[in-house]
Parts: C-alpha cells; sequence; structure tokens
C-alpha cells in the first residue's frame, strides 16, 4: 500500500510502499476512501505525544470500506461502508462496560498508539466496538471530517456542555473543531460568540451561525467582551484552539455556574495553563474535558445530519492527494487552512 510515513519526528513525512496490514481475529482491515488532516497529527509528528513510536504513519479521521475480517468479527463484512471514532475501546474494561469507550483504560488509537490512516488500507482492532456503520447518503469525505473534530466537538457540545437552545455558547479558536461547534450550537438553537485571530474564519463562523464574532488582536479584554455581549457572559465555553490563553479566556469569560469544555490539546510547553481558580470556586464553574465520542453516540449526530439540520460537509476547506497531505501536515502549525483538509486521493 502507498502511506505517509516518517522515520524521525519533526523530519517532512514521505510517501512510500509499505506492506499491507492484514487483521486481528477481532478486527478488520478498511480501505481508506478519505482521511481528515488534523493538529492532533502535526503534534504527533512533532513527537509531542508519548504513544507514537518510530517509525509511523499517522493520521486518525478516516472512512471507507471494509477490506478484509478476522475470524472472531460476525457483524460487519467486506464491502460494509464505515468510520471509526479516533479513540477506540478494548470493549471489556471498567469504562467500555460503563458505556465510556472514549476513556478505555485499553484505548488505542490510529495514527498514535498504531499505524494510522495516511494509507490505502488501515487495520482496526476489536472491529465490533468500534466501527460505525454508514448510510449510503453520506459521502467518505463527509464521514472522515466526523472522526475527530466533528464528533469530539458534538460530545463537548451536547453532553459535556449540556448546551441548550437559548443559552450562549462562546467557542475560542474558528478551526476545524471551533466551526463544527459552532454549526451544532446553532443547530440546537443556541447564540454563538466566535473568536478567533484571522477575519476570513471569522466570516466563516457567520455563515455557519455564529451571531457574534470577536477578533482578539483587535479586542483587548475578551472575557470582557464576551460578558458584555451575553449580558453576563456564556453558559458554555469551549477552547477549540489548546493554548494557555484561550483556556483561560474560556473560563474566564463563563457566567456564574458556566460550563468550560477544554477540547484543544494542551501539550509540551502548554501543558500546564494558568486557570482563574478564584472565580471557579466562587462562580462554581465547571470544567470538563472532551475526549471523542463512543461509536454508540454517532447515531444521534448521524441522524441530526441525515435530517439536514447539520452539514459537516460545509466545513472542507479542500482536497488533497497523498503526497500533497504530507507538505500540508508540516504547515499545519501556520493556521493558514480555512476548514478541514481532506485526503481523497491515495493511489499515484
Amino acid at each position: 500500500m502507498r502511506a505517509m510515513y516518517y522515520e524521525r519526528f519533526g523530519e517532512t513525512p514521505e510517501v512510500r510502499t509499505l506492506a499491507d496490514p492484514t487483521p486481528s481475529r477481532s478486527g478488520v482491515v478498511i480501505e481508506v476512501k478519505a482521511a481528515g488532516l488534523c493538529r492532533s497529527d502535526w503534534h504527533g509528528w512533532k513527537g509531542h505525544d508519548p504513544d507514537i513510536h518510530l517509525p509511523h504513519v499517522p493520521g486518525h479521521e478516516f472512512a471507507g470500506v471494509i477490506a478484509a475480517v478476522g475470524s472472531e468479527v460476525k457483524a460487519f463484512r467486506p464491502g460494509d461502508r464505515v468510520t471509526v471514532p479516533f479513540v477506540s475501546g478494548c470493549g471489556h474494561c471498567r469504562e467500555c462496560r460503563s458505556g465510556n469507550q472514549q476513556v478505555c483504560e485499553e484505548q488505542f488509537q490510529p495514527g498514535f498508539t498504531h499505524w494510522g490512516c495516511f494509507a490505502e488500507y488501515v487495520a482496526i482492532d476489536y472491529a465490533e466496538n468500534n466501527l460505525v456503520r454508514l448510510d449510503e447518503r453520506i459521502d467518505f469525505a463527509t464521514a472522515a471530517s466526523l472522526g475527530c473534530r466533528f464528533a469530539t466537538s458534538f460530545r463537548a457540545v451536547v453532553d459535556q456542555g449540556r448546551l441548550r437552545g437559548g443559552e450562549w455558547l462562546a467557542v475560542h479558536g474558528c478551526g476545524g473543531v471551533g466551526l463544527s461547534a459552532i454549526m451544532i450550537g446553532a443547530a440546537l438553537g443556541a447564540n454563538v460568540v466566535a473568536i478567533d485571530i484571522a477575519e476570513d474564519k471569522l466570516d466563516y463562523a457567520r455563515r455557519l451561525g455564529a451571531s457574534v464574532t470577536l477578533n482578539s488582536r483587535e479586542v483587548d479584554d475578551i472575557p470582557s467582551a464576551v460578558k458584555d455581549v451575553t449580558q453576563g457572559g456564556a453558559h458554555v465555553s469551549i477552547d477549540a484552539l489548546g493554548h494557555p490563553q484561550t483556556c483561560f479566556n474560556s473560563i474566564a469569560n463563563l457566567r456564574r455556574r458556566g460550563r468550560h469544555v477544554q477540547v484543544g490539546l494542551m501539550l509540551a510547553d502548554h501543558a500546564r495553563p494558568m486557570i482563574p481558580m478564584a472565580q471557579v470556586i466562587s462562580h462554581e464553574l465547571e470544567i470538563y474535558g472532551s475526549h471523542g465520542m463512543q461509536a454508540w453516540r454517532y447515531e444521534d449526530m448521524l441522524a441530526m445530519i441525515l435530517s439536514g439540520r447539520l452539514d459537516p460537509s460545509a466545513l472542507i476547506g479542500s482536497r488533497l492527494t497523498l503526497t500533497e497531505a504530507a507538505q500540508a501536515l508540516v504547515e499545519m502549525d501556520r493556521f493558514a487552512d480555512k476548514g478541514i483538509q481532506v485526503i481523497e486521493k491515495f493511489a499515484a
């Protein structure tokens, strides 16, 4: 198979021909039809994730068709259209048994703990616990965009943030995660404040349903500005970027008893952000993490997509070949892309 491959962190990946994977007894091999590029992949390539062992094939957002199944797999067969949450569960630990596969004690993550989907084929273990069937009406590029950013945002907004219609949602960072959260919040009937440093991304946010936009390069005090426009602060606020300043602002802009959800990764030098703890205590704020979404929770999200309430395809910014994606991965720290970049061509 052709795959994006690197042997050292921080060196530009190459596209090489590697051996095709084979399924484990409980697993499948999926022919990848589309794969999304995510900032998490950039963090991995930089060496920020201790789960990655070199050499490595990155990529964790994808959709495709089952090419082969293991001997223990009964619920799926070759030819089935599927996608996979980027956090996959073992199916037998305490968290999996409670329905919380996203924090599985023995979790595996394609593109991190295992070779990923920037390749023609990818192997997935514990298939019957982790595969999500795709309706024919959902194209592969759209389905690939769900695997990390959109699904994580859905759980962050709906399950962790418990956002309700009429409430105010603040979203810090208008990349793929942030734009997904804005769309989902607007679909739920919330009022959305979008914050970013780039006017073109804020324009995009308005098209996706943001009621108010704030440019943090032009506004000195973002928490105060959010409190002004929301008349007291956001009910729910999301740091979709993963930076000490956006994390602080997201907590500080909450109204009393508000809910902050941390979605953007806080790694390397950003791993220990400042938190306004006095405000957390005195205003009884709630702080949550959000780490992917369980396969069984995709049903509600897919239903909203099929009904037309959500349109993840509107978030796709560019469609790439596997070769083009290698350079795009290297440049992800520039935050120049609008929307989600998707690989759609893997063959030479």
